[in-house]
């Protein structure tokens, strides 16, 4: 696993020194790292970067990607595609094969299931002495969740699981705003919301979202996968299809754990 560099800084420049990435604001260096140990550079608001850095990063593959301060994706710059053309085109012949793709989408919603289910045990496990009536409803989620999960293992359509996927965010959703721990009108959640984001935990998970679906894209494309041939998520001209599919798993215990913790932490 290597790093992604974040670069948050309002008027950062980002050169390179030797085998280094260098970041600099008004001048002053605020920090290094070695181009070997990265991965990715994700960049907030206008910094720019020189073209020495550029050439370097994509001569090693590294994939810098340009956010607003909102965290809205505008743009990649990334090198020439890598990787074996032959693992793309057993992938394309997968996601055009429904037998094949059922097996690999029945993986993700299932996994995605039981990990929405984690964050709710875990959460009737540290609080559940202090919910009150909302403990009940933590359970009941609980124990829908792993009824969904069960049913995935039997679903035999693309589109049956994607039913079940829709159906457990509504239960996960639904009981999401019992997670959070402190009285602060400005954290309520009032459902999943995308879009725009209506409240800032949304914004906050969206964020986290878009974090985490630049380190997938850049990992699929390590490998020499297309990121935008997926098999949960259909393809769509310029949505990272495949990156969206990996995400799915990886959301509830990632992002919406981090999320909370940030929030509850304060």
């Amino acid at each position: 696993m290597r790093n992604t560099i974040y670069v948050t800084s309002e008027g950062a420049w980002l050169r390179k020194d030797g085998a280094n990435l260098v970041v600099e604001v008004e001048g002053a260096e605020r920090g290094r790292a070695p181009l070997h140990l990265l991965e990715g550079v994700v960049s907030f608001g206008r910094a720019g970067a020189s073209p020495s850095l550029l050439t370097a990063c994509a001569e090693a593959g590294i994939t810098i990607s340009y956010l607003d301060p909102n965290g809205r994706f505008l743009a990649r710059v990334e090198g020439p595609r890598t990787g074996n053309v032959l693992l793309r085109r057993a992938q394309y012949r997968a996601s055009d094969d429904p037998a094949r793709a059922v097996v690999i989408v029945r993986g993700i919603v299932a996994a995605k299931t039981a990990n929405q289910r984690a964050v709710v045990r875990r959460a009737l496990r540290d609080h559940g002495g202090s919910l009150g009536e909302a403990a009940t409803g933590l359970a009941a989620a609980e124990a829908r969740l792993t009824d969904v999960a069960r049913r995935t293992l039997v679903a035999d359509s693309i589109d049956g699981l994607r039913g079940l996927e829709g159906e457990a965010a509504q239960v996960y959703f639904r009981v999401f705003g019992a997670f959070v721990r402190v009285e602060d009108l400005a954290f309520r959640f009032g459902g999943r919301s995308r879009r725009p984001p209506l409240d800032r935990l949304n914004a906050l998970m969206s964020f986290l979202y878009a974090l985490l679906g630049h380190d997938c894209r850049s990992a699929l494309e390590a490998h020499g996968l297309d990121p935008q041939v997926g098999f949960l998520h259909t393809d769509r001209p310029g949505r990272a299809s495949l990156a969206l599919d990996l995400m799915e798993e990886l959301r509830p215990v990632l992002a919406d754990r981090l999320a909370l913790s940030l929030v509850n932490r304060r």
